[in-house]
């Protein structure tokens, strides 16, 4: 019988979601578009990376990672 390695390691799940979202589109779709954009580009991307994280699915306001 052959032995199989197995090999563990540490993993975390993220989901995110913006409070308010529909509200600021409501008041302000292209500023909040905008706003959600660089965040994501600024922010949560370089993040996600810097813990050799990947982002798996964007939905709308949210992610999941």
């Amino acid at each position: 019988m052959a032995v199989q390695s197995i090999q563990r390691r540490l993993a975390a799940v993220l989901a995110a979601d913006v409070a308010g979202f529909a509200r600021l589109m409501e008041s302000d779709e292209r500023g909040t578009f905008g706003r959600l954009r660089a965040h994501r580009t600024e922010v949560f991307e370089p993040l996600v990376g810097e813990h050799r994280g990947r982002i798996v699915k964007h939905t709308g306001d949210g992610a999941l990672c």
